[in-house]
C-alpha cells in the first residue's frame, strides 16, 4: 500500500467511526457528493482538501499523517500467551470485548457490575497488552487492525468453543432477528470451494455492516452472533454402522 492510499484509507476508518458521511465531507468541501465519491475512487486530494477533511476529523494534517502510519503496525493478532492472560480473568476479558466493540469506559460501568476502577485497571492490562491505548480522560483507542482475528485453535477460540457455543445454540431462533438453518448434500471438491469463497464473503459483510453500525448510538446497537462452519460430516450414529472399508 502507497503512502497516498494509507491516508486515504485512514480518512475513510475515520469518517466511519466517527460516523460521518458522504454528505459531511461534502459540505466540507464544498462538493457535491457524486464528486466526493470519485475524490476517494481516484485518491486525488489536493493539499488544501486534505487540511479541510482533518479538520473535519478533528486532526490535524500531521495527526492525521501520523495515523496512517500507526494503522500499519496495528494488531493483526495476540499471542497464545497474552489470549491465555484474557481468558484468565472473566471481567479482563468482558473489557477487551466491550472496547473492541467500541464501548466507552462509562458505557461499561453503566452496564455492568463493575465499578470505574475495576474497569481502569482491566482497561490499562488491555494497554500493556496492546490491544487499545488508553488516551487522556479514559478515552479507548483500539489498536487492532481491521483483519484482526483471534488465533485459530487459540485460548480465546477454545474458551468460546467450550462455554460458549452451547449457550449460544440452546436457543429455538424462533424470533423475528434470529435465525438457523442446517444444509447438507455430497459437494464436489470444486463445489466445496465455492462455498467457502461464499462464506468468506459473508463473514466480510457482516464486518462492514457492523463498521456501519458504530455510527449508531449504543441503545441502537445489539451484540450479535454469527456462526459460519462448513466440514465433511455425518452423524456418528451413521458412521458407526458403515463397513470397514466403505468410503464416506
Amino acid at each position: 500500500m502507497t503512502e497516498a492510499s494509507r491516508v486515504i484509507a485512514t480518512i475513510r476508518a475515520q469518517l466511519k467511526s466517527q460516523g460521518r458521511t458522504y454528505r459531511d465531507v461534502a459540505k466540507a468541501l464544498h462538493l457535491s457528493e457524486p464528486s466526493v465519491k470519485r475524490l476517494f475512487a481516484t485518491g486525488r486530494f489536493t493539499l488544501d482538501r486534505l487540511v479541510r477533511l482533518s479538520n473535519l476529523l478533528g486532526l490535524t494534517l500531521a495527526e492525521l499523517a501520523q495515523e496512517s502510519v500507526d494503522s500499519e503496525s496495528r494488531l493483526r493478532s495476540l499471542t497464545e500467551t497474552q489470549e491465555r492472560e484474557l481468558v484468565s480473568d472473566t471481567k479482563l476479558l468482558l473489557v477487551a470485548a466491550c472496547a473492541l466493540n467500541h464501548w466507552t469506559l462509562a458505557d461499561i460501568v453503566a452496564a455492568y457490575r463493575l465499578t470505574e476502577a475495576e474497569c481502569l485497571k482491566r482497561l490499562l492490562r488491555l494497554d500493556r497488552l496492546r490491544l487499545i491505548d488508553l488516551l487522556p480522560g479514559n478515552r479507548i483507542r483500539l489498536n487492532v487492525s481491521r483483519n484482526f482475528a483471534w488465533l485459530p485453535h487459540g485460548p480465546i477460540r477454545k474458551y468460546f468453543r467450550d462455554q460458549g457455543l452451547t449457550e449460544f445454540l440452546d436457543s429455538s431462533f424462533a424470533q423475528a432477528d434470529e435465525t438457523q438453518e442446517f444444509a447438507h448434500g455430497m459437494l464436489t471438491e470444486a463445489a466445496v470451494a465455492q462455498i467457502q469463497t461464499e462464506l468468506k464473503r459473508l463473514r466480510e459483510k457482516f464486518s462492514e455492516l457492523h463498521d456501519q453500525s458504530l455510527s449508531a448510538p449504543l441503545r441502537k446497537r445489539h451484540g450479535t452472533g454469527l456462526l459460519l462452519a462448513l466440514r465433511e460430516w455425518e452423524p456418528v450414529a451413521f458412521t458407526q454402522l458403515r463397513r470397514q472399508n466403505a468410503k464416506k
